[in-house]
Parts: C-alpha cells; structure tokens; sequence
C-alpha cells in the first residue's frame, strides 16, 4: 500500500513539474501601462500634461448672458436687446531651452438682438448703422486670438501693443484703443519689469479697424465726388515702452502707418498719399491700501489721420437724435488732390473698488474731441450748408457686480453718454432718426443692463 502511494504521490509530482514547465514556455501579455493625467504647476493653477508630452494645457472660457435698455434713436429700433455669448479659450506652453513656447486661441459665438445688433444704442456708441428695422436675432462668431509666442516673438491674432486700457473694467466700452490684431511683433526685457515691443500690425484686420477711410472734400471743396482708400506698402508700424512692478504698470505707445487716397474728378483722378500716426500714455496704479485688487488706471492718446487709434469707428452713420455723420481718417480735395487729415484726442479714466471681497464697484470714463479734416455733406439733406460737425463725446459707466462664488458675476451697469455735434441739425426722415412729428431726441442719453456671467 505504501508502495502504490508513492507512485502515485511521485506521478503526480512529475505531471505538475511538466505543466509547470510547459506554462513557462508559453508566451504572456503583459498589462500596458496606465498614463495618467499629471497636473502641471509651472505656470499656474489648472494646467495639466498633455498624455505622452512634455506641453502643458489649460481649457478655460464664458458664458455670459447679457438684458440691456437704453433710448430708442429710431421709432423702428427697439429700446431693449438680448445678448448670448459662449468663449472658449485653449492655451497650450511648453518649456524650451529658448523660453517658453506658447499657443493660445480664444473663439466666440454670440447671438444678438435688439439695441445690440442695430448699433444704434449706447452700447454700440460710434458705430451706428441707421435704418435698421427692430434689430432683428443675429448669430456671429469670431476669432478673437490666435497667436504663438516663442522666446520675445509674438505671430498671429492678439492684443495690440499699441493698447493699454483696453476696456478691463466696464461691461460698456468706453472710447479707447482695444482691438486684437493680426500681427508680428518682438519684445526685449531689460528686468525689473522693464520691456519694449516693436510690432507690425494689420490696421484692416482687428476687431475694431484702425482705418476710417477718406471722405472727398477738404479746404474749399463743397461738391460731392467719390473718394477711395488705395492699398499701401508696408502695415502700421507700432512701438511701445512698458514697466509692470508692484505697485503698477505704465505704456508709452505709439503707431505710425502709411495711408493712400485717390479720388475721380470731371477729367480723371487724383491720388494722395499721408502718413497717418498716433500715441498713447497710460498708467494703471494698485491700491491696495483701500482694499486687495482695487486700482486706478489713466490713459491720454492724440491721432491724427488714425482716429481708429483713439477707439472710434468710421463709415456713415445715424448719430440717434443728431442725423448722420460721416466720420472718416481724412478728406482727399478732387480739385487739387491735397489731404486734410483729421485729428483728436482722448482722455480715459477708471477705478476699482472691492467693497467686500465677493462685491465691487468698477467706474470708467472717457472723453473725446476729434476736428474734422472735411465739410459733411451729410448735413445737406437737413437744408442746411455743408460743415464740419466736429464731435465732442463723453461716456459715464458705472457698475455694481456681486460674484457669489469663484467665476460667477451678477452685475448691473449704468451707461451715460453725452454727444455734442459743433452745428445744429435739422429734423430728419424716420429712416435715420425720429419722425418730423416727434422731433429730434436729445443728446443726452442714459441706458442700463444685467449682466450674468460664468468663467471657468
């Protein structure tokens, strides 16, 4: 009996060390390993590795919803509007032996109604279009970055170096420069928050023009023809001085282009060409001995052939209670071919205050004056004689914004705006103003809106 177990004890042995051997010979998959996400801390909080890479990315953006009224400037325009905006923001950097690499991207898509897409309400100041009929839903998209930044190279779609306060406070824009512009720019730093920018931008493709265009007339010319702005040889060139330290940040700006004019008259055509400049000074200045965040900023800047340099758009537009007004760079003469340029300046004010660390008080203001460099035609069609209107504007906005938790904002904003055209005007057809039974409106106005807003 002992026997028999120990063949059998020793056959059994003898099967598991041949299986045993057999399964090693076998081949195996080992288990892929798993790649997590890695947060990435080098340059700020909500950056992560991109899997397999050594590039940090962050996904941000907006909703923003937005109920605005304001006065009519039209008996067809309605005296409220809607806004409803989405932003997505893609940042993508990556640290180099040369510096940083990044890319950054921001789109929008907003839909519109109302004082908002008619232009002809105080949220739409300089930029008027008459005529519209109850400013009807329209949806836009834009892309408002995009643009590599390698070392001190900046290439693409971004903020131009010209811009200081380029409306950071304020749901309502006041007037100043604040465009994103197709350029190609190179900064040098000097430490100590020093640095200078030299930058070649695309004046015709930013999301406010820098090019208002040319209007026939001029000294002595009181006819009608049709003006045209050629092409030109080189963008604006744009050059600014900048410190950020503790207690603030200062801007010296400037920008210089060339601008080309023609015009036909009774035996052919006449050209011009002028170049166009302007500059800027800014200062913003932390306050914190009032309260964390709070700050004050102030801005002066003077153009002359570039009035888009000081916030203001061109073309021919109704001016509410005011009729039309051409606003344009300069005046080509179809007699002589001589240009008048236009000119003005711009003074811009604002201030923040944290009443408590969830509610504050953002107040902003500019004003304006620009000098024509032309008569407006426009003013015949009000019987009377052709004239410089001159405009001298005032913008007033205010606003209350409670932010409940991180990335929300609840605000309301109070807008006044306050035009003065230098020559009196005339009743004029409802297609561009108010009806002659209701007469003209004043030229003060006051608008408000509400304002919800999520950052993430």
């Amino acid at each position: 009996m002992k026997l028999v177990k120990s063949l059998l004890l020793g056959t059994a042995a003898g099967i598991a060390a041949v299986a045993g051997a057999q399964a090693a010979d076998l081949p195996s998959r080992k288990a892929a390993p798993v790649e997590y996400v890695r947060v990435c801390t080098a340059y700020g909080a909500g950056f992560f590795y991109i899997p397999g890479t050594d590039s940090c990315l962050r996904i941000s953006g907006r909703v923003r919803a937005e109920y605005a009224v304001g006065q009519r400037y039209s008996d067809f325009q309605d005296a409220y509007g809607t806004r409803a905006r989405g932003r997505l923001n893609v940042d993508v950097r990556t640290a180099t032996a040369y510096g940083t690499l990044r890319t950054f991207i921001r789109y929008e898509l907003t839909n519109n109604t109302g004082i908002y897409t008619s232009g002809t309400g105080p949220f739409n100041v300089g930029a008027n279009v008459p005529g519209l009929a109850r400013g009807a839903a329209g949806t836009s998209s834009l892309l408002d970055l995009a643009f590599v930044q390698f070392g001190p190279i900046t290439a693409g779609r971004a903020q131009s170096f010209f811009d200081f306060y380029a409306s950071d406070l304020n749901f309502a824009s006041i007037r100043t420069a604040d465009s994103r512009v197709n350029l190609l720019a190179y900064t040098a730093t000097f430490g100590s928050g020093f640095s200078a920018t030299v930058s070649l931008e695309d004046r015709t493709s930013g999301t406010v023009g820098r090019e208002l265009g040319v209007v026939a007339g001029g000294t002595g010319f009181l006819g009608t023809a049709t003006a045209v702005t050629q092409g030109q040889d080189y963008p604006d060139l744009v050059a600014s001085l900048r410190v950020d330290q503790g207690w603030g940040s200062a801007q010296l700006s400037g920008a210089i282009g060339q601008r080309k004019y023609a015009v036909a008259n009774a035996i052919g055509a006449v050209d011009g060409d002028e170049v166009a400049w302007a500059i800027q000074g800014g200062v913003k200045i932390n306050l914190p001995m009032l309260a964390a965040g709070d700050a004050l900023w102030l801005q002066a800047a003077y153009a002359d052939g570039a009035l888009g340099y000081l916030g203001w758009s061109g073309g021919s537009f109704g001016l509410g209670r005011l009729g039309k007004l051409t606003l344009a760079d300069a005046a080509i003469n179809p007699v002589t071919g001589n240009v008048d340029t236009s000119t003005g300046w711009s003074l811009v004010a604002a201030f923040r205050h944290f009443w408590t660390p969830t509610l504050r008080t953002e107040i902003g203001a500019s004003y304006s004056e620009l000098k024509l460099g032309y008569v407006d035609s426009a003013t015949a069609a009000f019987a009377l004689a052709p004239r410089s209107l001159d405009p001298k504007e005032f913008l007033l906005a205010a606003n209350l914004i409670w932010s409940p938790v991180s990335g929300l904002d609840i605000g309301v904003e109070v807008l006044y705006s306050h035009l003065d055209i230098r020559s009196p005007v005339g009743t004029v057809s409802n297609a561009n103003v108010r009806s002659g039974i209701l007469g003209l409106k004043s030229e003060d106005s006051v608008s408000g809106r509400l304002r919800i807003q999520r950052d993430f």
